[in-house]
């Protein structure tokens, strides 16, 4: 007979799923996932789409580099030198590196300069006169015996009327042959010209005068040096200096009789008073310590310097304290400055309303690749300052001394105009004359290639503004 029991429960676990089979759930199920982020991400992207990414902001353009510094010898008519002993007047300022990319001071004025007003005249570092007795200018200039032009009017015509020295100058220093930066003036009824003689790029220089009873050519004495300065000279301030870029002003103020008592006769009767000599003042100087001033004798044939009060008697009226360039490598401190080149040159002293206007001339002036310009503002400006005294201090439209290198603009390079300077003022009747070389430069950048140029000058609250 069959019989059938039931199954008891067994009390044993039941076994784990494999861990393979495991796996592969997980498997699956991120699958599923990354399918359904898939196919969502367009729909996402449709309706919700990224902001914009801002555009950076365009950053300066970077400034060009500095053109290297001028590795260019001394200009002619620029010789340099470093001072022998300590200037006397100290500056204050720390002192200035060489900079081989400096910004010229100050700042030319921000409308542009008049044209030149262009004569026929070729010409350097000219100094004109005006002969109201034969109605006619005169031009001296530098070159060979210091040449004579004449003309009925400053526009011209121009011609050669001959030459102040009949041969070599008997100065003893310098290329005697060809004289420099000569000022001739009109004083006691005697014509006076003042000259200098040196080299290019040295300070073995020397000043000289000449004088005639007339302005034109044959009638010239050679009085010989007034000073000198280079090796040997140890005499301030020719030991520190270079003496050439000469100009002479004589005082035209009134001055009282220092005696009164001396025109007095007996019985208390007084004779016609002999006014006293009006103090004469030379002013010389190119690159290396600036620009000097010293007193004449009352004939202007000599120097009135006294050893007892020399430091009064010298003025150091106006330098470049920076070197603007740095120096030529065969500069031994008589040709050539170590200390590097300071750029300042040619004084003329003019007198207008009880103002006493210190005229120079900054910056390079001649032997001028035209390929190779220097940066503008470096070559050949026109500057001056002022005061009420014929011996300083000088003073910028902005209060800057001179010394301290300080000066307005009055004229500088502008269309066709390059590097105008070695300057002077010519007073007319109808008013002051600002007178010039330059170089036109549709014609040349080369030394013969200056001209004369002129601007009749306005005074704007006592500044001359050239017209």
């Amino acid at each position: 007979m069959s019989t059938f029991s039931i199954a008891e429960p067994s009390d044993e676990p039941t076994p784990m799923l494999p861990p393979r089979i495991f796996l592969r759930r997980i498997l699956k199920a991120i699958t599923f996932l990354i399918l359904f982020l898939v196919l969502l991400y367009p729909l996402y992207t449709h309706y919700h789409p990224p902001p914009p990414i801002p555009s950076p902001s365009p950053s300066p353009p970077s400034p060009e580099p500095p053109e290297p510094p001028s590795l260019l010898e001394p200009p002619a008519n620029s010789p340099v030198n470093p001072p022998v002993n300590p200037p006397i007047i100290p500056d204050p300022s720390p002192p200035n590196p060489i900079n081989p990319d400096p910004i010229p001071e100050p700042q030319p004025q921000p409308q542009p300069y008049p044209d030149t007003h262009i004569t026929d005249l070729p010409i350097h570092d000219p100094s004109i006169i005006y002969s109201a007795n034969t109605k006619t200018y005169f031009a001296y200039g530098s070159g060979p015996h210091i040449p004579i032009h004449t003309a009925p009017a400053l526009s011209g015509p121009w011609t050669k009327a001959g030459t102040v020295l009949d041969g070599d100058s008997i100065l003893p220093k310098g290329d005697v042959k060809a004289p420099w930066a000569p000022t001739t003036i009109h004083h006691n009824g005697l014509y006076y010209c003042f000259y200098a003689t040196s080299n290019s790029g040295c300070r073995n220089s020397a000043i000289g005068v000449a004088t005639s009873s007339t302005p034109g050519p044959g009638e010239w004495t050679d009085h010989g040096p007034l000073a000198v300065s280079g090796t040997g000279i140890t005499m301030y301030p020719f030991d520190r200096s270079n003496a050439i870029d000469v100009s002479v002003i004589v005082d035209p103020r009134p001055h009282p009789n220092p005696n009164p008592n001396s025109n007095l006769q007996p019985g208390g009767l007084t004779k016609d008073p002999k006014p006293p000599a009006k103090k004469a003042y030379l002013s010389f100087g190119s690159f290396w310590t600036g620009i000097w001033q010293v007193p004449l004798h009352d004939d202007l044939l000599s120097l009135a310097i006294n050893p007892d009060t020399r430091t009064e008697d010298v003025r150091h009226i106006a330098s470049e304290p920076s070197a603007i360039h740095p120096p030529g490598k065969k500069a031994n401190g008589v040709c050539g400055d170590p200390t590097g080149m300071h750029p300042i040159e040619g004084p003329f002293v003019s007198f207008r309303d009880g103002w006493f206007y210190l005229w120079f001339s900054w910056g390079r002036c001649c032997h001028f690749d035209p390929e190779k310009l220097p940066r503008a503002g470096l070559e050949y400006s026109i500057r001056v300052g002022r005061s009420r005294s014929p011996r300083g201090p000088f003073l910028d439209k902005m209060g800057r001394d001179l010394v301290n290198g300080g000066g307005e603009i009055v004229y500088g390079s502008n269309g066709d105009v390059y590097a105008p300077g070695g300057q002077g003022v010519l007073a007319l009747e109808e008013g002051d004359v600002l007178y010039y070389h330059y170089l036109r430069k549709s014609i040349g950048y080369e030394f013969h290639d200056a001209r004369l140029g002129y601007s009749p000058l306005v005074y704007v609250d006592g500044w001359p503004v050239a017209q």
